[in-house]
């Protein structure tokens, strides 16, 4: 097919040029081969109808007069990796380990909420993941799942139990069977919940938002599980209003995906899952840049995974130091296990639960560190 620019007109320069205006943007180092890099940024020229790639790199140096552009190029060029409980290691810490640990510490006269942040959550599937892990965590704690007081209409969030006491493999500690309503109802909902992901891409933050995925998404939950938080949608066509978009959006990234893997996607007709109210009612979506984040608060917990190893080494420990920041004194730092803590100047203390380690600021962090 003809091309209106041809990617041997796009210099070598330009490329390291691109790169560089990527990277200090947003931290991401594009490590794919300049005819790799030439071949999308020729095509994104022709779809967007920018005219040619000097142009593009003018809109590009101009960003942070219009920061749509860079997202924009970036849809498609990093690749997502994502899923449900993709890190069940750390969700199994997070049930069994350090929601107890948090929950102990705050005071019940008056309970501040109990903050999350998914830090780099592609499509929302962490999130929820991590949603999950703490209704389950605070239902064996004896605290139930508050409203995030954020003024959302859905219900509140409740807890997934069981008493068998085993940790699925993929399930990062959700119990086999479900909470029943009324071990629900006797839950104390003492304890506010919100839980915010972000990403960098609004696409994924679209996808997120809706809570719309495919019914083979969840495939290795338990089945209470999935019951409990999702409502099931058999067919696109009756889907809330606007969800059609993010099915649509699903399919694109999952046929991305299949793609560079060399799977078969599900069919078109394939069944969707809806994240249930009281679930969504934990969790906010923002669109987010990690390399110049706006200030959103501190959160008891921070899960930054596989987002690091995208990162220059400098941007690296510049996150690491803002996350730091961000957290509460005694609050939690996840990673994932091929992540190394690469600030060792930053007063974290790595801690290890079930074979995962995680890292926590001291409840009484040095004045030095002025956090």
């Amino acid at each position: 097919m003809h091309k209106s620019i041809a990617t041997s007109t796009i210099l070598e320069h330009e490329l390291s040029e691109l790169r560089l205006l990527v990277e200090r943007q947003t931290g991401v180092v594009l490590d794919c081969p300049n005819s790799a890099l030439a071949a999308y940024a020729a095509d994104y020229v022709e779809a967007q109808g920018v005219g040619s790639f000097t142009t593009l790199l003018e809109r590009l140096r101009s960003s942070e007069q219009d920061p749509s552009n860079l997202p924009a190029l970036l849809d498609g060029l990093i690749g997502t990796n994502t899923g449900f409980f993709r890190h069940p290691g750390a969700l199994n810490a997070l049930t069994r380990h350090v929601v107890p640990q948090l929950c102990a510490r705050k005071s019940p006269d008056g309970p501040s909420p109990l903050r999350i942040w998914s830090a780099g959550c592609s499509t929302g599937e962490e999130t929820y993941s991590i949603a999950m892990a703490v209704c389950d965590a605070l239902s064996h704690n004896g605290a139930g799942a508050g409203n995030n007081g954020n003024g959302s209409s859905h219900g509140n969030g409740s807890g997934n139990g069981g008493g068998n006491g085993k940790t699925p493999a993929r399930s990062g500690g959700i119990a086999d069977s479900g909470l029943t309503a009324s071990g629900s109802a006797n839950l104390s909902a003492a304890l506010s919940i919100h839980i915010v992901g972000s990403d960098l891409l609004p696409r994924n933050i679209e996808t997120a938002d809706r809570g719309v995925y495919r019914q083979s998404a969840l495939d290795g939950l338990p089945p209470a599980t999935i019951r409990n938080y999702f409502s099931k949608i058999s067919s696109p066509a009756v889907l809330p209003n606007g969800a059609q978009n993010e099915v649509e959006n699903q399919a694109h990234i999952e046929s991305t995906n299949g793609a560079a893997s060399g799977s078969q996607t599900a069919p078109a007709n394939a069944a969707h899952l809806l994240v249930k109210p009281r679930l969504r009612s934990l969790v906010t979506f923002n669109c987010m840049n990690l390399a110049r984040p706006g200030y959103i608060g501190r959160f008891d917990c921070i899960f930054c995974m596989d987002v690091l190893p995208h990162f220059s080494r400098a941007q690296r420990i510049a996150l690491l130091e803002r996350l730091h920041l961000y957290l509460e004194p005694g609050g939690y730092l996840f990673l994932s296990q091929t992540e190394k803590l690469s600030a060792p100047n930053l007063n974290f203390r790595s801690e290890t639960f079930d074979g995962y380690t995680f890292h926590r600021k001291p409840l009484a962090a040095s004045a030095a560190y002025g956090r």
